[in-house]
């Protein structure tokens, strides 16, 4: 293997972990900056790198270190954000895929938004399952979809406008990783 794309890999694994913590708490979550985190990992550092630095970021995180937003360790699994961590790791993958040819703003955009796409389909149906059927507090499909979607959706537009704005720029200072 490379030694720069594990580099990279390792450097945006930390900062996803430091995008958990700089965060504005909406309950049960927060609007953190991982997901952007994990879109310019995907767009930098391509499929294979960008999902590998998701990995390592989730492996650290429950293995204890607490590096979630909620803290870590394999007690991480019950709380009712943890599948929007485990859906970092194929939105890295997606996006990767999505602008491996290419990084122009059309492609950057359309990549971000079916990343952010696969994100919610992992994270939403976890959260459910964990709200309803592990803490019982019967949350209809309008109140997840509310409460673990929609009013993220702003703040996730403008993540996707500065990977926009910043990727291409920083895709060709650092060459071709895929």
């Amino acid at each position: 293997m490379k030694t720069k794309p594990l580099v990279l890999s390792a450097l945006f694994a930390a900062l996803t972990a430091v995008g958990a913590f700089l965060r504005i708490p909406i309950p049960p979550s927060a609007v953190t900056l991982q997901f952007f985190f994990t879109a310019m990992a995907g767009l930098l550092l391509g499929r294979k790198y960008g999902a590998i630095s998701q990995v390592i970021y989730v492996a650290l995180g429950l293995v204890g270190l607490p590096i979630f937003t909620m803290g870590g360790g394999l007690g991480s699994v019950l709380q009712p954000t943890f599948g929007f961590l485990l859906g970092l790791i194929p939105c890295a993958w997606v996006i990767g895929t999505l602008t491996k040819k290419s990084c122009t703003t059309r492609r950057v955009v359309l990549a971000s938004v079916v990343g952010l796409a696969v994100l919610y389909a992992a994270g939403l149906p976890y959260m459910a399952l964990i709200m309803n059927a592990y803490l019982g507090k019967g949350w209809s499909f309008f109140d997840v979809l509310y409460k673990g979607m929609l009013l993220f959706l702003p703040g996730d537009a403008l993540k996707i406008l500065v990977c926009t704005l910043l990727a291409p720029r920083l895709r060709q200072r650092l060459g071709n990783i895929h």
